[in-house]
């Protein structure tokens, strides 16, 4: 029995550990549903005026704020299911205050995007964004072309010439200029962590598998 008594140990404490992960994760699945459900009661309440002072602790607060864009535009690439390839025009915008924020629009296809969009009077519903769509692998924005593959708040910013803030609509009272707003949602925010428990589950029983299997040769071998 000394000669089955390592491999085992081995195969019940590694065993032990993948399940213990495997639970972890169940358990910050659970977290992150009640995150995001927290997160959609917040997108969904009745908008306030736009702050005085904003930071972004006021992420997804719903505001509503009337202006004027400008015509200066960032053109992010983007893609809808039903649109296909095109892109979210992100406006300069000038409130009836006289701050200039960043205003997400919405999605135009690819056929739309040099369509003229001169100053146009808006009032916009929607939430106060700080988007983190760039990787480590998005490339930087086309400036000659002005063509974007990520939002950077405080880039567009400093490009457009506002403040780092950036509202995206929901609703716009005016003429949007044929784009379609897009709402922000929590579909964007990843939840993967079922996967990953069953990922840790599934190694965990190929573990057990190779440790029976371990055992097996060592008796084998004894006759």
């Amino acid at each position: 029995m000394r000669r089955y008594l390592f491999p085992l140990i081995l195969g019940i404490a590694g065993c032990g550990f993948l399940i213990y992960l495997g639970m972890w994760q169940l358990e910050r699945r659970d977290w992150k549903e009640g995150l995001l459900a927290d997160i959609t009661t917040g997108i969904q309440a009745d908008p306030v005026p736009l702050p005085d002072a904003i930071d972004p602790t006021m992420k997804y607060l719903p505001v509503t704020v009337s202006g004027t864009t400008t015509g200066a535009e960032i053109d992010v690439l983007s893609h809808t299911r039903e649109q296909g390839a095109g892109y979210q025009i992100v406006s300069r915008f000038v409130t009836d205050d006289g701050r200039a924020i960043l205003v997400d629009r919405g999605f135009v296809p690819q056929e739309a995007r040099r369509l003229d969009r001169p100053p146009v009077r808006l009032q916009v519903t929607g939430n106060l964004h700080w988007p983190q769509d760039a990787s480590s692998s998005t490339p930087a924005p086309n400036m000659d072309e002005n063509i974007w593959f990520a939002r950077d708040v405080d880039a567009m910013a400093l490009t457009l010439d506002t403040l780092p803030v950036l509202v995206v609509a929901s609703a716009i009272e005016g003429d949007n200029q044929g784009a379609r707003p897009l709402p922000v949602a929590v579909e964007g925010i990843p939840n993967n962590h079922l996967s990953y428990a069953m990922q840790w589950f599934l190694i965990a029983a190929t573990w057990a598998v190779m440790t029976l299997a371990l055992i097996w040769r060592i008796r084998q071998r004894s006759y």
